[in-house]
């Protein structure tokens, strides 16, 4: 399986700006720049990005797992939070943090942790990652 994704763009770095396009058009010509990257700017960027992808592939990880050992999850919810900072004087991104919120009938918080930790260990897009990954999984008591 290959997905393919595509960045245009045009000008310099500060006042530049492009746009993102993915082979299923979930993303069409989808504007990127310096300012919702380093700033506050409407916008999207390739960290937004990387934590969508992570926060995704996680939740369907842990929904597949619940599934497998006989769970029907309600809700499954994830943000991911990825940071990007200077390291020695270069940016990288260090570390992605996921919180999921769950409902998840029948299924112990000991054994919903075991499955939530497995899948942030080992869904593609974690074994991607070359830094730090937190979770914070919760079941959630009500619906």
């Amino acid at each position: 399986m290959i997905r393919t994704a595509a960045a245009l763009w045009f000008g310099d770095l500060r006042t530049g700006d492009g746009s993102l396009t993915t082979h299923s058009g979930a993303l069409e010509q989808t504007p990127y720049s310096f300012a919702p990257r380093f700033g506050d700017a409407p916008g999207t960027n390739p960290e937004e990005l990387l934590a969508a992808a992570h926060a995704g592939c996680f939740t369907m990880a842990v929904c597949a797992a619940l599934t497998r050992a006989g769970f029907k999850p309600t809700r499954l919810s994830t943000q991911a939070a990825v940071s990007l900072e200077q390291v020695q004087g270069t940016w990288t991104i260090t570390a992605s943090h996921l919180e999921m919120r769950a409902v998840v009938p029948e299924v112990t918080a000991e054994r919903f942790a075991e499955i939530a930790a497995d899948a942030k260990a080992n869904c593609p897009v974690s074994r991607a990652l070359n830094l730090q990954i937190t979770l914070d999984a919760q079941l959630d008591t009500g619906r």
